[in-house]
């Protein structure tokens, strides 16, 4: 079997440097495209079986634009749109399947569907969510932050506060605290190496090329829906 063909566009950043290595290192895939800013995107995008982007943000829309031109499913791990932003991104994308998440950890991702879970058995307790990330990231709250936000929300009925630290070089740190009187339940999900992120990112990849065309996620990715 051929291994799948995978562009890179992003490919200066932190992210985009893990996605590089461990595509390079993975016997399924090969990387045939990489472009950031300045570069041909067109070309890069138009060699690849499936597309990864892991930009900025003014770049996600150009990017879906060539990406459902030339029929190719994608992978989007930017975060730090606006919701007008996103819904203009889903439309242009509605010819081509797309895995569009937070994060791509897959503990984030269970941690995601715990969160779920806890909201809906303790609708009444209070609830709060704290990040931390390195002093470069430049959205805050986090997107995984937002997500979480989301969830809860969906589970409760009512929106939760999220607080943002940057520190350091903090990969990402998620905890998000229920709690009532008498006692507290904290869930922690702690991030230390980028290489999480890209090899789900990778996996959504793979698994991304034999989807019908529609919006998806990492819960999609890994049957959690």
């Amino acid at each position: 079997m051929n291994p799948l063909k995978l562009a890179i566009i992003g490919d200066k950043g932190r992210m985009g440097q893990m996605l590089l290595a461990c595509g390079k290192a993975d016997p399924e895939l090969q990387v045939v495209g990489a472009a950031d800013l300045g570069d041909d995107l067109g070309a890069a995008i138009l060699a690849g079986d499936v597309v990864i982007e892991f930009a900025l943000p003014a770049a996600t829309l150009s990017v879906a634009k060539l990406a459902a031109q030339h029929r190719k499913p994608l992978v989007i791990g930017t975060t730090g749109h606006t919701d007008a932003e996103k819904k203009t991104i889903c439309e242009v994308l509605q010819p081509v399947p797309c895995v569009w998440t937070a994060n791509y950890s897959t503990g984030v991702n269970t941690l995601f569907w715990l969160c779920a879970q806890v909201a809906k058995l303790v609708p009444g307790w209070e609830c709060e969510i704290v990040e931390t990330h390195h002093t470069a990231k430049k959205d805050a709250p986090s997107g995984t932050a937002k997500a979480l936000q989301e969830i809860i929300r969906q589970g409760r009925g009512r929106d939760v506060p999220a607080h943002a630290l940057r520190i350091g070089d903090v990969v990402g740190d998620h905890t998000v605290t229920f709690g009532t009187a008498g006692e507290r339940l904290e869930l922690t999900h702690r991030a230390s190496s980028r290489e999480t992120f890209a090899r789900g990112a990778l996996r959504a990849a793979k698994w991304v090329v034999n989807q019908k065309p529609g919006l998806y996620t990492m819960q999609d990715v890994l049957g959690l829906k």
